[in-house]
């Protein structure tokens, strides 16, 4: 009666399994996977978002199947402000970034053609290329004093049926970036052998360091899809409003767009209202980062100190996003520490296959939980290591 694209394993883990049970023995469990920012204690400027939606236009159907012109001029002056330039001609709304990736691959592939995914990386891209007939084929980042590509483990995996390869940038969960001439490369290997390139930058704005990194959306030297959306961006993940910046050669980029804009045409998911509303919600993003990336250096801070007393554990070096990940010791399969965590110290944290790392002795935590939470979370979890 079923399609085999939706052969899923569907039975609970071992780790959702004693958190359910967890759960409804009414035990206080120390949440450090909590990723959902409206779940965070962050405050938002409830009155002008509010606002944003009480405007006549909501009221009126007018579609359009890149998505309303005032919505993509409030993405356009967003990367502005960055100091990239992004054509309104150039960008397609979608309801969330996944919607993007779908439409990529339909763009881009035939059944069974493969996409190049990053691992690390979060564990969405398989039930997406599952529903689009789609073969994913991963490759490698390497962790040396901070994450790289491993571009001859890239090259290796490319075949004749190769049709894009996925960039995270910064990677969820290791919070590496593509640098300058990380970018460089991949381009060149991509324009070599005629296959896009898909750059995921919905943590684009969270960077440690001292200025912004750079988005992928000014490629030019290869058809190069750039995906965001307010989810991250201004931390308003039930809004659903994402879009796809595309750039490249013209003729390439041309093409891409008028294909994309036949298959937008054939959902319009995109709600009128938040478009409506988009430039004000986009309005409200510098404070909203502000708050996080205040508590993502208080978290780290807090994680350091903790750490600096004991050799156990140690965190891998990231350049930005919501997450850190721990190198623990691998004497046990990293779901058994997992679960260990969680049924004799009450914390709940994510192993690290959870993001396919290739080897045990990794854990992942969020850093966006509040910074009380996420210090006695921490220090539950190293004293089950003592």
């Amino acid at each position: 009666m079923f399609s085999d694209r939706t052969r899923w394993n569907l039975q609970e883990n071992r780790l959702s399994r004693a958190l359910a049970e967890a759960k409804s023995a009414g035990r206080r469990i120390l949440d450090l996977t909590r990723s959902n920012p409206t779940e965070c204690r962050f405050t938002y400027d409830e009155a002008a978002i509010l606002r944003a939606f009480e405007r006549r236009e909501l009221l009126q159907y007018a579609p359009e199947a890149h998505g309303m012109l005032g919505a993509r001029e409030a993405v356009a002056r967003y990367y502005a402000a960055r100091g990239d330039w992004v054509g309104v001609d150039d960008l397609v709304l979608t309801s969330g970034t996944s919607e993007g990736y779908s439409s990529i691959f339909k763009l881009l592939c035939n059944a069974g053609d493969e996409i190049l995914i990053p691992s690390p990386g979060y564990p969405l891209f398989d039930f997406l290329a599952d529903l689009c007939d789609v073969k994913l084929v991963r490759y490698p980042l390497l962790y040396d004093h901070g994450w790289q590509i491993d571009f001859s483990a890239l090259k290796a995996a490319a075949s004749e049926r190769t049709r894009a390869v996925v960039v995270v940038h910064p990677n969820n969960p290791t919070g590496h970036y593509a640098s300058r001439s990380e970018q460089d490369e991949l381009s060149r290997f991509c324009a070599d052998r005629e296959v896009a390139i898909i750059s995921d930058e919905v943590f684009l704005d969270f960077y440690l360091g001292a200025s912004n990194a750079a988005s992928f959306c000014a490629a030019d030297q290869v058809l190069t899809f750039t995906l965001s959306g307010i989810s991250k961006v201004c931390g308003l993940p039930q809004m659903k409003l994402a879009w796809v910046a595309v750039s490249g050669p013209e003729q390439q980029k041309r093409e891409a767009l008028a294909r994309l804009e036949v298959i937008a045409d054939s959902y319009l998911s995109v709600g009128t209202p938040v478009q409506v509303a988009a430039s004000a919600l986009l309005g409200t993003r510098v404070e909203f980062q502000q708050q996080v990336m205040t508590r993502v250096r208080a978290n780290l801070s807090e994680l350091d100190a903790r750490l600096a007393h004991q050799p156990i554990c140690q965190r891998l070096e990231l350049s930005g996003g919501w997450s850190v990940v721990l190198r623990v010791p691998a004497l046990q399969s990293d779901e058994d520490l997992a679960v260990r965590a969680l049924t004799s110290k009450e914390v709940s944290i994510h192993p690290g296959h959870f993001y396919d790392f290739a080897q045990e002795g990794f854990l992942v935590a969020s850093l966006i939980v509040p910074e009380q939470e996420f210090a006695e979370g921490i220090r539950r979890l190293l004293a089950h290591f003592e």
